[in-house]
């Protein structure tokens, strides 16, 4: 049985991941709970992982992967603190989430209570863009905690190295939110005239749209508001192991 702040900081941790793709920072955690010490944060982290609730990846910064949810999960609201505000991601390394999968007889994914099957449509370049989708859209199975309640959901699998300091590596499937806008900040797929795709961070000032890596070694592109349009924003991150 967890304590409160322990369920807590989980439900924080779990919320963080379905939008973000990635956990949120100590100092984060800290502020969100209320706590006055980042050692409070790892004693709650600590009893979360003794009891198996997550895994912590060795020799990664902000690397944790969910394993379990206690029982009252699905019909216990969380009690988050909606103050919680997310920082710019300046470095480290993302969730690692297992990739859940039931298949019939015949080999094909189904859906079940704990996943569902989304179109696993192709690759996205996140470093030079690449053309947004491939013929032949396979499915995947997803779990259910890591999609929005509402709305399309598609994945893509990640190809290139500009997204690394949010987490996001090469090989990494991002789950996706279909969406025609987005705010800034969020990480979404924008097609580039029409016939290439990218996963960047999104910024907006008046008529232009910055597209954010999340890699010193890429500059961040401009481009004209009729150059881009949005296809989603990211809700998830898978990565198989």
């Amino acid at each position: 049985m967890l304590t409160k702040k322990q369920y807590d900081l989980l439900m924080l941790i779990h919320e963080r991941i379905r939008r973000d793709g990635i956990p949120p920072s100590f100092e984060e955690m800290k502020a969100a709970l209320g706590l006055k010490s980042k050692s409070g944060v790892h004693r709650l982290m600590t009893a979360l992982e003794e009891r198996g609730f997550i895994r912590r990846l060795a020799h990664r910064a902000r690397a944790v992967e969910i394993t379990r949810f206690p029982e009252n999960f699905a019909t216990e609201k969380a009690p988050i603190q909606r103050n919680f505000r997310p920082s710019v991601v300046q470095g480290g390394r993302g969730v690692s989430v297992r990739e859940g999968r039931n298949c019939s007889p015949d080999g094909h994914p189904v859906e079940t209570e704990e996943t569902i099957t989304i179109p696993l449509i192709g690759r996205i370049a996140a470093g030079t863009p690449i053309e947004a989708i491939e013929n032949g859209a396979a499915r995947m199975s997803i779990p259910s905690v890591m999609l929005s309640k509402s709305g399309e959901h598609f994945a893509l699998r990640v190809k290139g190295d500009s997204m690394v300091d949010a987490g996001i590596l090469e090989g990494d499937v991002v789950v996706v939110r279909k969406q025609p806008d987005a705010e800034n900040g969020d990480i979404v797929v924008a097609l580039i005239e029409d016939h290439e795709a990218t996963l960047k961070k999104l910024r907006r000032k008046d008529d232009a749209i910055a597209l954010e890596a999340a890699n010193p070694a890429y500059e961040t592109r401009v481009y004209r508001d009729d150059q881009i349009r949005i296809q989603g924003r990211m809700v998830g991150l898978i990565r198989t192991c």
